[in-house]
């Protein structure tokens, strides 16, 4: 009940009140309790409530790479279509556990990579191609994998204005795309064999 009330106090317009929480709730929490718990919660969160994530830093590299228009920095300017691609890529490649060894900013940069030339996304993203290049080799099974799917595609909303029309997710089959992607890196690493000493005869003394 109190995750809830911070996430619905963060994203929605019209957050319930706290009174309608504790009524759902049947008795297992009071309006004190869950003020309390709140308050403790964003003290272990050290109210750092908008934390960026993979896909903010993406938005943030590809807005940048397109900016034509500096009088108007909030606005999209990147395509949409383009935009989708990359967050499928991102989204199928952070839910490999391994995604963890990289940094939000270095994933997302090695994505961009795929879709732009390193070039302009080590000027956008301020990072040297030595920080993303481990990152970009390892996505390699994942980009052969999710260009032998069909792209997702952009979709008309009657309650989405066309310009937000990226940010409504849609529908892959991540799990299938994973797999396979997995398993082609498991490929490319190929099997280890230790080095075979030599005969007792090629030894020398």
């Amino acid at each position: 009940m109190r995750a809830m009330l911070l996430d619905w106090l963060m994203e929605e317009i019209y957050p319930p009140k706290i009174s309608d929480l504790a009524y759902v709730s049947d008795g297992a929490c009071l309006e004190e309790e869950i003020l309390q718990m709140e308050l403790i919660m964003l003290k272990a969160l050290n109210w750092n409530l908008c934390p960026e994530t993979v896909v903010s830093w993406m938005k943030l590299y590809i807005q940048i790479a397109s900016l034509y228009d500096v009088t108007n920095l909030l606005v999209p300017q990147f395509s949409q279509e383009t935009y989708i691609q990359v967050t499928q890529l991102l989204d199928l490649c952070i839910l490999d556990i391994n995604s963890l060894d990289f940094k939000y900013g270095v994933l997302a940069a090695a994505t961009l990579c795929h879709f732009m030339s390193a070039d302009v996304v080590q000027k956008v993203s301020g990072l040297k191609w030595e920080a993303i290049e481990t990152c970009v080799n390892w996505m390699a099974p994942f980009v052969e994998t999710a260009m032998r799917y069909e792209s997702a595609q952009l979709k008309e909303f009657g309650q989405v204005l066309p310009e937000d029309r990226h940010n409504i997710q849609t529908h892959v089959n991540y799990l299938c795309m994973l797999k396979e992607a997995q398993e082609k890196q498991s490929e490319s690493l190929g099997p280890f064999f230790p080095p075979t000493p030599p005969s007792s005869t090629e030894k020398t003394s």
